[in-house]
Protein backbone atom coordinates (compact mmCIF):
# COMPACT_ATOMS: atom_id res chain seq x y z
CA UNK A 1 0.00 0.00 0.00
CA UNK A 2 1.44 3.29 -0.87
CA UNK A 3 -1.16 6.02 1.36
CA UNK A 4 0.24 8.07 4.30
CA UNK A 5 -2.56 6.37 5.83
CA UNK A 6 -3.77 3.37 7.95
CA UNK A 7 -6.55 2.14 5.08
CA UNK A 8 -8.65 0.54 8.64
CA UNK A 9 -8.22 4.33 9.65
CA UNK A 10 -9.85 5.19 5.92
CA UNK A 11 -12.60 2.93 6.18
CA UNK A 12 -13.85 3.48 9.42
CA UNK A 13 -13.59 7.28 9.13
CA UNK A 14 -11.33 7.12 12.26
CA UNK A 15 -9.42 10.15 11.45
CA UNK A 16 -10.86 11.59 8.17
CA UNK A 17 -14.24 13.38 8.05
CA UNK A 18 -17.29 11.23 6.03
CA UNK A 19 -17.59 14.26 4.18
CA UNK A 20 -14.28 13.51 2.81
CA UNK A 21 -14.84 10.19 1.61
CA UNK A 22 -16.83 8.44 -1.35
CA UNK A 23 -17.05 4.49 -1.46
CA UNK A 24 -18.28 3.09 -4.93
CA UNK A 25 -19.15 -0.44 -4.57
CA UNK A 26 -17.64 -0.99 -8.59
CA UNK A 27 -16.72 1.12 -11.09
CA UNK A 28 -18.24 3.96 -12.50
CA UNK A 29 -15.96 6.12 -14.34
CA UNK A 30 -18.66 9.08 -14.72
CA UNK A 31 -19.32 9.61 -11.65
CA UNK A 32 -15.91 9.14 -9.93
CA UNK A 33 -14.97 12.20 -12.57
CA UNK A 34 -17.40 14.60 -11.02
CA UNK A 35 -16.09 13.31 -7.56
CA UNK A 36 -12.27 14.32 -8.07
CA UNK A 37 -13.05 17.44 -9.60
CA UNK A 38 -14.91 18.40 -6.76
CA UNK A 39 -12.46 16.90 -4.18
CA UNK A 40 -9.79 18.84 -6.78
CA UNK A 41 -11.92 22.26 -5.93
CA UNK A 42 -11.66 22.11 -2.24
CA UNK A 43 -14.55 24.13 -1.77
CA UNK A 44 -14.28 24.24 2.02
CA UNK A 45 -10.09 23.73 2.24
CA UNK A 46 -10.76 20.51 4.21
CA UNK A 47 -7.59 18.85 2.11
CA UNK A 48 -9.50 16.91 -0.92
CA UNK A 49 -11.12 13.78 0.08
CA UNK A 50 -10.53 9.60 -0.61
CA UNK A 51 -12.59 7.78 -3.60
CA UNK A 52 -12.69 4.32 -2.31
CA UNK A 53 -13.45 1.47 -5.60
CA UNK A 54 -15.02 -1.61 -4.25
CA UNK A 55 -16.71 -1.06 -1.05
CA UNK A 56 -20.27 -0.74 -0.87
CA UNK A 57 -21.64 2.27 1.26
CA UNK A 58 -24.47 2.47 3.21
CA UNK A 59 -26.09 5.71 4.94
CA UNK A 60 -22.76 7.06 4.61
CA UNK A 61 -20.48 4.33 5.88
CA UNK A 62 -18.57 1.60 4.43
CA UNK A 63 -20.02 -1.51 3.86
CA UNK A 64 -17.33 -4.23 5.43
CA UNK A 65 -16.19 -6.43 4.39
CA UNK A 66 -15.66 -5.02 0.72
CA UNK A 67 -16.75 -6.63 -2.35
CA UNK A 68 -13.43 -5.74 -3.74
CA UNK A 69 -12.65 -5.95 -7.47
CA UNK A 70 -11.31 -8.74 -10.41
CA UNK A 71 -7.75 -8.65 -10.65
CA UNK A 72 -8.31 -8.11 -14.04
CA UNK A 73 -10.11 -5.18 -13.81
CA UNK A 74 -7.47 -3.30 -11.78
CA UNK A 75 -4.81 -2.37 -14.71
CA UNK A 76 -7.86 -1.24 -17.33
CA UNK A 77 -9.16 0.97 -14.30
CA UNK A 78 -5.80 2.59 -13.30
CA UNK A 79 -5.37 3.41 -17.05
CA UNK A 80 -9.26 4.70 -17.26
CA UNK A 81 -8.18 7.21 -14.21
CA UNK A 82 -5.32 8.56 -15.57
CA UNK A 83 -7.66 9.31 -19.12
CA UNK A 84 -10.31 10.59 -16.57
CA UNK A 85 -7.47 13.06 -15.12
CA UNK A 86 -6.71 14.73 -18.77
CA UNK A 87 -10.58 15.06 -19.12
CA UNK A 88 -10.36 17.49 -15.80
CA UNK A 89 -9.34 21.46 -16.88
CA UNK A 90 -7.00 22.24 -16.12
CA UNK A 91 -5.21 18.45 -15.84
CA UNK A 92 -5.40 17.10 -12.67
CA UNK A 93 -4.91 13.35 -11.35
CA UNK A 94 -5.25 11.38 -7.93
CA UNK A 95 -2.38 9.36 -6.50
CA UNK A 96 -3.93 5.46 -6.82
CA UNK A 97 -3.20 2.89 -4.53
CA UNK A 98 -4.46 -0.64 -4.90
CA UNK A 99 -4.73 -1.81 -1.34
CA UNK A 100 -5.93 -5.59 0.51
CA UNK A 101 -8.68 -5.73 2.92
CA UNK A 102 -10.08 -8.59 4.23
CA UNK A 103 -8.42 -10.69 0.92
CA UNK A 104 -9.80 -8.49 -1.45
CA UNK A 105 -8.49 -5.75 -3.65
CA UNK A 106 -9.59 -2.45 -3.24
CA UNK A 107 -8.60 1.11 -5.40
CA UNK A 108 -8.21 3.90 -3.28
CA UNK A 109 -7.69 7.29 -4.85
CA UNK A 110 -6.37 10.32 -2.50
CA UNK A 111 -7.67 13.14 -4.34
CA UNK A 112 -5.96 16.25 -2.42
CA UNK A 113 -7.26 20.05 -2.84
CA UNK A 114 -5.39 20.94 -6.21
CA UNK A 115 -2.81 24.17 -6.88
CA UNK A 116 -4.60 25.27 -9.77
CA UNK A 117 -8.35 25.62 -9.08
CA UNK A 118 -10.89 25.99 -10.14
CA UNK A 119 -11.23 22.81 -12.04
CA UNK A 120 -14.34 21.93 -14.44
CA UNK A 121 -15.50 18.77 -15.52
CA UNK A 122 -17.20 17.47 -18.84
CA UNK A 123 -20.89 17.22 -17.63
CA UNK A 124 -21.07 13.64 -19.22
CA UNK A 125 -18.62 10.97 -20.69
CA UNK A 126 -20.65 11.18 -23.93
CA UNK A 127 -18.62 11.64 -27.02
CA UNK A 128 -21.58 13.98 -27.84
CA UNK A 129 -20.98 15.89 -24.93
CA UNK A 130 -19.28 19.86 -25.00
CA UNK A 131 -20.33 20.75 -21.88
CA UNK A 132 -18.07 21.58 -18.81
CA UNK A 133 -19.22 22.27 -15.51
CA UNK A 134 -17.68 22.92 -11.70
CA UNK A 135 -18.25 20.26 -9.52
CA UNK A 136 -18.06 20.32 -5.41
CA UNK A 137 -18.83 18.75 -2.37
CA UNK A 138 -21.69 19.82 -0.18
CA UNK A 139 -21.58 17.69 2.59
CA UNK A 140 -20.99 13.95 1.87
CA UNK A 141 -22.16 14.39 -1.61
CA UNK A 142 -20.57 15.51 -5.42
CA UNK A 143 -23.00 17.90 -7.01
CA UNK A 144 -22.61 20.41 -9.94
CA UNK A 145 -21.79 24.28 -8.63
CA UNK A 146 -24.76 26.76 -8.68
CA UNK A 147 -24.33 30.36 -10.07
CA UNK A 148 -23.29 31.61 -6.15
CA UNK A 149 -20.66 28.68 -5.25
CA UNK A 150 -19.29 29.44 -8.87
CA UNK A 151 -18.62 33.03 -8.16
CA UNK A 152 -17.04 31.65 -4.70
CA UNK A 153 -15.31 28.75 -6.73
CA UNK A 154 -13.40 31.29 -8.91
CA UNK A 155 -13.30 33.87 -6.02
CA UNK A 156 -10.80 31.13 -4.16
CA UNK A 157 -8.72 30.66 -7.25
CA UNK A 158 -5.32 32.39 -6.34
CA UNK A 159 -6.06 31.40 -2.44
CA UNK A 160 -4.65 27.85 -1.88
CA UNK A 161 -4.20 27.27 2.13
CA UNK A 162 -0.77 28.29 3.35
CA UNK A 163 0.14 25.34 4.26
CA UNK A 164 -0.70 23.40 0.92
CA UNK A 165 1.40 25.91 -0.89
CA UNK A 166 4.86 25.19 -2.48
CA UNK A 167 7.66 26.77 -0.45
CA UNK A 168 10.00 28.97 -3.55
CA UNK A 169 12.92 29.34 -0.79
CA UNK A 170 13.61 25.85 -0.07
CA UNK A 171 14.73 22.38 -1.40
CA UNK A 172 13.81 18.55 -0.87
CA UNK A 173 16.60 18.60 0.62
CA UNK A 174 15.43 20.56 3.21
CA UNK A 175 12.85 17.63 4.04
CA UNK A 176 14.27 14.60 6.86
CA UNK A 177 13.67 11.21 5.83
CA UNK A 178 14.40 9.93 9.61
CA UNK A 179 10.98 12.23 10.50
CA UNK A 180 9.10 11.08 7.50
CA UNK A 181 9.75 7.30 8.49
CA UNK A 182 9.13 8.50 12.67
CA UNK A 183 5.99 9.72 11.43
CA UNK A 184 4.61 6.94 9.13
CA UNK A 185 5.89 4.49 12.20
CA UNK A 186 3.54 6.61 14.21
CA UNK A 187 0.51 6.70 12.41
CA UNK A 188 0.70 2.50 11.86
CA UNK A 189 0.86 3.30 7.72
CA UNK A 190 2.14 0.33 5.73
CA UNK A 191 4.41 2.82 3.61
CA UNK A 192 6.92 2.73 6.54
CA UNK A 193 7.98 -1.09 5.28
CA UNK A 194 8.45 0.41 2.02
CA UNK A 195 10.18 3.39 2.58
CA UNK A 196 13.80 2.06 2.81
CA UNK A 197 13.28 0.70 -0.64
CA UNK A 198 11.59 3.72 -1.83
CA UNK A 199 13.07 6.64 -4.12
CA UNK A 200 13.06 9.43 -1.82
CA UNK A 201 11.44 11.80 -4.47
CA UNK A 202 8.75 8.85 -5.09
CA UNK A 203 8.16 8.74 -0.96
CA UNK A 204 7.88 12.54 -0.84
CA UNK A 205 5.20 12.37 -3.61
CA UNK A 206 3.30 9.71 -2.01
CA UNK A 207 2.84 11.96 0.90
CA UNK A 208 1.51 14.93 -0.99
CA UNK A 209 4.88 16.98 0.92
CA UNK A 210 6.45 18.30 -2.34
CA UNK A 211 5.29 19.39 -5.69
CA UNK A 212 6.45 20.72 -9.57
CA UNK A 213 8.45 18.60 -12.12
CA UNK A 214 11.37 17.07 -11.64
CA UNK A 215 13.32 19.54 -12.97
CA UNK A 216 12.42 21.90 -10.14
CA UNK A 217 10.97 20.01 -7.21
CA UNK A 218 10.37 22.46 -4.33
CA UNK A 219 8.49 20.84 -0.68
CA UNK A 220 4.93 22.12 0.39
CA UNK A 221 5.19 23.93 3.54
CA UNK A 222 2.98 21.51 5.23
CA UNK A 223 6.14 19.60 4.43
CA UNK A 224 8.60 21.68 6.01
CA UNK A 225 6.54 22.48 9.25
CA UNK A 226 6.23 18.46 10.06
CA UNK A 227 9.86 16.81 8.09
CA UNK A 228 11.86 19.57 9.26
CA UNK A 229 14.40 20.24 12.52
CA UNK A 230 13.91 23.96 12.10
CA UNK A 231 10.97 25.09 11.05
CA UNK A 232 11.44 28.22 12.59
CA UNK A 233 13.99 29.28 9.74
CA UNK A 234 11.27 29.24 6.97
CA UNK A 235 8.43 30.76 8.97
CA UNK A 236 9.93 33.15 11.86
CA UNK A 237 8.48 32.54 15.39
CA UNK A 238 6.95 28.78 14.59
CA UNK A 239 7.14 28.49 18.31
CA UNK A 240 4.96 27.88 21.74
CA UNK A 241 6.25 30.20 24.26
CA UNK A 242 4.89 29.10 27.88
CA UNK A 243 5.41 31.86 30.35
CA UNK A 244 4.41 31.52 34.32
CA UNK A 245 3.01 34.75 36.13
CA UNK A 246 3.31 33.45 39.82
CA UNK A 247 2.49 36.95 40.93
CA UNK A 248 0.42 37.89 37.98
CA UNK A 249 1.05 39.54 34.96
CA UNK A 250 1.65 43.05 36.31
CA UNK A 251 4.61 41.69 37.94
CA UNK A 252 7.89 41.57 36.75
CA UNK A 253 8.46 37.68 38.31
CA UNK A 254 7.62 35.39 36.01
CA UNK A 255 9.69 32.25 33.81
CA UNK A 256 9.38 31.53 30.55
CA UNK A 257 10.18 28.31 28.15
CA UNK A 258 10.57 28.04 24.20
CA UNK A 259 9.19 25.18 22.47
CA UNK A 260 10.17 24.65 18.45
CA UNK A 261 10.86 21.96 16.36
CA UNK A 262 8.32 20.32 13.86
CA UNK A 263 4.91 21.27 15.19
CA UNK A 264 4.04 17.90 16.23
CA UNK A 265 7.15 17.55 18.27
CA UNK A 266 6.39 21.23 19.68
CA UNK A 267 3.43 20.24 20.22
CA UNK A 268 3.88 17.28 22.51
CA UNK A 269 6.88 18.83 24.24
CA UNK A 270 5.18 22.40 25.14
CA UNK A 271 2.13 19.65 26.42
CA UNK A 272 4.17 18.06 28.54
CA UNK A 273 5.85 20.69 29.35
CA UNK A 274 2.43 21.85 31.02
CA UNK A 275 0.93 18.48 32.61
CA UNK A 276 4.32 18.14 34.64
CA UNK A 277 4.74 21.57 36.41
CA UNK A 278 1.36 23.42 36.13
CA UNK A 279 -1.45 20.82 36.19
CA UNK A 280 -2.27 19.81 40.52
CA UNK A 281 -4.54 17.09 41.40
CA UNK A 282 -7.08 17.55 44.51
CA UNK A 283 -8.15 14.37 46.02
CA UNK A 284 -11.08 14.34 48.61
CA UNK A 285 -11.92 11.56 50.78
CA UNK A 286 -15.58 10.75 52.63
CA UNK A 287 -16.13 8.62 55.45
CA UNK A 288 -18.87 7.50 54.03
CA UNK A 289 -17.81 6.09 50.90
CA UNK A 290 -14.95 4.10 49.33
CA UNK A 291 -14.53 6.50 46.55
CA UNK A 292 -12.48 9.49 46.47
CA UNK A 293 -13.50 12.95 44.29
CA UNK A 294 -10.82 13.99 42.32
CA UNK A 295 -10.79 17.03 41.24
CA UNK A 296 -7.65 19.31 38.83
CA UNK A 297 -7.11 22.87 38.79
CA UNK A 298 -7.37 22.04 34.77
CA UNK A 299 -8.58 19.00 33.04
CA UNK A 300 -5.47 18.48 30.49
CA UNK A 301 -7.57 17.28 28.04
CA UNK A 302 -9.22 20.98 27.98
CA UNK A 303 -5.80 22.77 27.45
CA UNK A 304 -4.42 19.75 25.30
CA UNK A 305 -7.35 20.55 22.69
CA UNK A 306 -7.16 24.28 22.95
CA UNK A 307 -3.11 24.33 22.56
CA UNK A 308 -3.61 21.57 19.91
CA UNK A 309 -6.57 24.10 18.20
CA UNK A 310 -3.83 27.40 18.29
CA UNK A 311 -1.03 25.26 16.25
CA UNK A 312 -3.52 23.80 14.09
CA UNK A 313 -5.71 27.24 13.39
CA UNK A 314 -2.69 29.88 13.67
CA UNK A 315 -1.19 31.86 10.74
CA UNK A 316 2.12 31.04 10.15
CA UNK A 317 2.76 33.88 7.97
CA UNK A 318 2.21 36.07 10.54
CA UNK A 319 5.65 36.68 13.04
CA UNK A 320 3.67 36.05 16.48
CA UNK A 321 4.04 33.18 18.38
CA UNK A 322 1.29 31.21 19.94
CA UNK A 323 2.09 32.30 23.96
CA UNK A 324 0.25 30.23 26.88
CA UNK A 325 -0.16 32.28 29.83
CA UNK A 326 0.27 30.38 33.11
CA UNK A 327 -1.82 32.86 35.66
CA UNK A 328 -2.80 32.71 38.95
CA UNK A 329 -6.60 31.86 38.39
CA UNK A 330 -6.25 31.45 34.63
CA UNK A 331 -4.27 29.77 31.87
CA UNK A 332 -4.48 31.40 29.07
CA UNK A 333 -3.64 30.21 25.10
CA UNK A 334 -3.02 33.38 22.57
CA UNK A 335 -2.52 32.92 18.80
CA UNK A 336 -2.76 35.36 15.60
CA UNK A 337 -5.08 35.91 13.46
CA UNK A 338 -8.13 35.36 15.12
CA UNK A 339 -11.57 33.09 13.81
CA UNK A 340 -12.57 33.15 10.39
CA UNK A 341 -14.95 36.44 9.71
CA UNK A 342 -17.86 33.57 8.76
CA UNK A 343 -17.62 32.84 12.60
CA UNK A 344 -19.94 35.16 14.19
CA UNK A 345 -20.11 37.35 17.49
CA UNK A 346 -23.16 35.37 18.13
CA UNK A 347 -21.42 31.67 16.89
CA UNK A 348 -18.64 32.40 19.77
CA UNK A 349 -21.00 33.41 22.53
CA UNK A 350 -22.48 29.82 21.59
CA UNK A 351 -19.41 28.29 21.24
CA UNK A 352 -20.07 27.59 17.81
CA UNK A 353 -16.46 27.84 15.97
CA UNK A 354 -16.92 25.90 12.97
CA UNK A 355 -15.65 27.76 10.06
CA UNK A 356 -16.42 27.41 6.06
CA UNK A 357 -12.76 28.10 5.38
CA UNK A 358 -9.67 26.42 7.25
CA UNK A 359 -6.55 28.37 7.23
CA UNK A 360 -4.58 25.13 7.21
CA UNK A 361 -5.84 22.56 5.20
CA UNK A 362 -3.12 19.58 5.68
CA UNK A 363 -2.26 20.74 8.81
CA UNK A 364 -5.00 19.26 10.25
CA UNK A 365 -4.84 16.13 9.08
CA UNK A 366 -1.48 14.95 10.09
CA UNK A 367 -2.28 16.06 13.47
CA UNK A 368 -5.58 14.08 13.46
CA UNK A 369 -3.04 11.05 11.87
CA UNK A 370 -0.80 11.55 15.05
CA UNK A 371 -4.07 11.60 17.18
CA UNK A 372 -3.39 15.16 18.34
CA UNK A 373 -6.65 16.01 17.72
CA UNK A 374 -10.06 14.88 16.31
CA UNK A 375 -12.51 15.77 13.42
CA UNK A 376 -13.71 18.77 11.88
CA UNK A 377 -15.66 20.84 15.11
CA UNK A 378 -15.05 18.91 17.74
CA UNK A 379 -12.68 20.62 19.44
CA UNK A 380 -14.35 22.98 21.66
CA UNK A 381 -17.65 20.66 22.66
CA UNK A 382 -14.89 18.27 23.67
CA UNK A 383 -13.16 21.03 26.10
CA UNK A 384 -16.74 21.88 27.26
CA UNK A 385 -17.27 18.52 28.09
CA UNK A 386 -14.01 18.04 30.28
CA UNK A 387 -14.21 21.40 32.14
CA UNK A 388 -18.13 19.88 33.28
CA UNK A 389 -16.66 16.97 34.39
CA UNK A 390 -14.45 18.60 36.16
CA UNK A 391 -16.70 21.23 37.29
CA UNK A 392 -14.35 24.02 36.28
CA UNK A 393 -16.05 27.67 35.00
CA UNK A 394 -16.87 27.57 30.95
CA UNK A 395 -13.81 28.33 28.78
CA UNK A 396 -14.04 31.94 27.87
CA UNK A 397 -12.76 33.41 24.05
CA UNK A 398 -11.33 36.99 23.59
CA UNK A 399 -11.04 38.56 20.05
CA UNK A 400 -11.79 41.74 19.00
CA UNK A 401 -13.86 43.31 16.13
CA UNK A 402 -10.93 42.45 13.43
CA UNK A 403 -10.22 39.14 14.27
CA UNK A 404 -6.25 40.18 15.07
CA UNK A 405 -6.04 37.30 17.32
CA UNK A 406 -7.28 35.21 19.54
CA UNK A 407 -7.38 34.02 22.95
CA UNK A 408 -9.17 31.17 24.82
CA UNK A 409 -9.18 31.48 28.51
CA UNK A 410 -9.71 28.52 31.38
CA UNK A 411 -9.99 29.59 34.17
CA UNK A 412 -9.30 27.64 37.55
CA UNK A 413 -11.09 25.16 38.86
CA UNK A 414 -12.83 26.86 42.10
CA UNK A 415 -11.58 24.58 44.70
CA UNK A 416 -7.99 25.63 44.18
CA UNK A 417 -8.45 29.16 44.01
CA UNK A 418 -8.40 29.96 47.65
CA UNK A 419 -4.92 28.07 47.14
CA UNK A 420 -4.03 29.82 44.42
CA UNK A 421 -4.60 33.23 45.93
CA UNK A 422 -2.97 32.86 49.41
CA UNK A 423 0.41 31.77 47.29
CA UNK A 424 0.00 35.14 45.25
CA UNK A 425 -0.88 37.04 48.62
CA UNK A 426 2.71 35.53 49.74
CA UNK A 427 4.44 36.05 46.35
CA UNK A 428 3.14 39.57 45.97
CA UNK A 429 4.50 40.74 49.68
CA UNK A 430 8.09 39.02 48.70
CA UNK A 431 7.90 40.64 44.98
CA UNK A 432 6.74 44.04 45.62
CA UNK A 433 10.35 45.02 44.19
CA UNK A 434 10.25 43.26 40.66
CA UNK A 435 6.56 45.00 40.72
CA UNK A 436 8.37 48.25 41.14
CA UNK A 437 10.58 47.50 38.28
CA UNK A 438 8.02 46.63 36.15
CA UNK A 439 6.64 49.94 36.80
CA UNK A 440 9.76 51.86 36.24
CA UNK A 441 10.15 50.12 32.87
CA UNK A 442 6.81 51.12 31.79
CA UNK A 443 7.38 54.48 32.41
CA UNK A 444 10.53 54.15 30.51
CA UNK A 445 8.39 53.17 27.27
CA UNK A 446 6.29 55.94 28.32
CA UNK A 447 8.92 58.62 28.07
CA UNK A 448 10.80 56.72 25.14
CA UNK A 449 7.17 57.36 23.22
CA UNK A 450 6.63 61.08 24.36
CA UNK A 451 8.38 62.96 21.75
CA UNK A 452 7.00 60.68 18.80
CA UNK A 453 6.51 57.60 17.63
CA UNK A 454 8.14 54.34 17.95
CA UNK A 455 9.06 51.10 16.27
CA UNK A 456 9.47 47.93 18.32
CA UNK A 457 12.92 47.69 17.40
CA UNK A 458 13.16 51.52 17.97
CA UNK A 459 12.30 51.23 21.80
CA UNK A 460 14.65 48.87 22.15
CA UNK A 461 17.79 50.70 21.06
CA UNK A 462 16.15 53.87 22.83
CA UNK A 463 15.81 51.78 26.05
CA UNK A 464 19.13 50.34 25.48
CA UNK A 465 18.55 46.99 25.76
CA UNK A 466 20.56 44.56 23.56
CA UNK A 467 17.18 42.59 22.09
CA UNK A 468 13.37 42.59 22.55
CA UNK A 469 13.13 40.26 25.33
CA UNK A 470 9.62 38.69 26.61
CA UNK A 471 9.20 41.38 29.38
CA UNK A 472 9.33 43.98 26.99
CA UNK A 473 6.92 42.68 25.12
CA UNK A 474 4.51 42.36 27.68
CA UNK A 475 5.11 45.55 29.15
CA UNK A 476 4.00 47.08 25.74
CA UNK A 477 0.96 44.79 25.79
CA UNK A 478 -0.33 45.81 28.99
CA UNK A 479 0.05 49.66 27.92
CA UNK A 480 -1.55 48.86 25.09
CA UNK A 481 -4.50 47.04 27.12
CA UNK A 482 -5.02 49.69 29.46
CA UNK A 483 -5.04 52.65 26.40
CA UNK A 484 -2.19 54.13 27.80
CA UNK A 485 0.23 53.29 23.98
CA UNK A 486 -2.26 52.50 20.62
CA UNK A 487 -0.87 51.67 17.15
CA UNK A 488 0.18 53.25 14.37
CA UNK A 489 -1.50 50.77 11.92
CA UNK A 490 -4.69 49.75 14.27
CA UNK A 491 -6.10 48.05 10.90
CA UNK A 492 -2.82 46.12 10.78
CA UNK A 493 -1.45 44.83 14.40
CA UNK A 494 1.12 42.78 12.66
CA UNK A 495 2.82 44.54 9.84
CA UNK A 496 6.19 45.46 9.98
CA UNK A 497 5.78 49.32 9.42
CA UNK A 498 3.59 49.63 13.00
CA UNK A 499 4.52 51.65 15.79
CA UNK A 500 3.58 53.00 19.13
CA UNK A 501 2.44 56.08 19.92
CA UNK A 502 1.24 57.59 23.50
CA UNK A 503 -2.51 58.32 23.60
CA UNK A 504 -3.75 61.42 25.79
CA UNK A 505 -4.58 58.70 28.56
CA UNK A 506 -0.68 57.50 29.02
CA UNK A 507 0.47 61.53 28.58
CA UNK A 508 -1.84 62.25 31.45
CA UNK A 509 -0.34 59.46 33.45
CA UNK A 510 3.55 60.41 32.31
CA UNK A 511 3.03 64.20 33.40
CA UNK A 512 1.32 62.46 37.29
CA UNK A 513 5.07 60.34 37.48
CA UNK A 514 7.30 63.39 36.37
CA UNK A 515 5.22 65.66 39.21
CA UNK A 516 5.65 62.84 41.47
Amino acid sequence: MNLPININDLLTARTVEWERLEFKKGWNPENVLHTLCAFANDFHNLGGGYVIIGVAEKNGRAVLPPKGLKNNQIDNIQKQIVDLGHKIQPYYHPIIAPCEVDGKTILVLWASGGQTRPYKAPVSLSKKNKEYAYYIRKGSSTVRAQHQDEVELIGLAATVPFDDRINQRASVGDIDLGLIRSYLQQVGSDLFAESPKMDFIELCRRMNIIDGPDEFIRPRNVGLLFFNEQPDKFFPQTQIDVVHFPDGPGADSFTEKTFKGPVNKMLADALNHIKSQFIKENIQKFPDRAEAERRFNYPYVAIEEALTNAVYHRSYEIREPIEVRILPDSITIGSFPGPDRSITDKDIKKYSLVSRRYRNRRIGDFLKELDMTEGKGTGFPKILRALKKNESPRLIFHTDEDRSYFVVELPIQPKFRKKEKLSAKVGAESGAQSRAQSRAQSERILGALAKFPLSMFEIVKVLGLKSKTGALKRAVNDLLSVKYVEYTLPDKPTSRLQKYRLTKKGADSLKKQGKK
